[in-house]
């Protein structure tokens, strides 16, 4: 599991699942553009839904407890991508579209 920690919320999502977020965050704020990010919560962790407003000017962490890199899937990266662009902002989603759920969140 892989950690992105950001203004004091703390979200735990699947390494290779954080490797293609972590290239989407990255090319959104090289750009100067602050996005919405949002996930649909895992039931265990009282289901809904959560987001975060990203901005370039916020400290941002990745941590990725595996020690490889992961393959990136240029097909999923960009269905992520197209999503940070739209209007809705960036919807974490699986390969396949459907939604990625974090395995835990913290927020202090």
């Amino acid at each position: 599991m892989g950690t992105l920690k950001y203004d004091g919320v703390t979200v735990e999502f699947d390494d290779r699942l954080l490797a293609h977020l972590e290239i989407v965050i990255v090319q959104k704020l090289r750009r100067q553009e602050a996005f919405l990010m949002t996930w649909q919560d895992d039931e265990g962790l009282a289901g809904g839904r959560s987001g975060i407003w990203l901005h370039p000017s916020a400290n941002m962490f990745f941590h990725f407890t595996g020690k490889q890199k992961v393959a990136i899937d240029h097909d999923w990266l960009m269905k992520l991508m197209a999503s940070a662009n739209s209007a809705m902002g960036l919807f974490v989603a699986d390969e396949e579209g459907d939604a990625a759920h974090p395995s835990q969140i913290a927020i202090s």
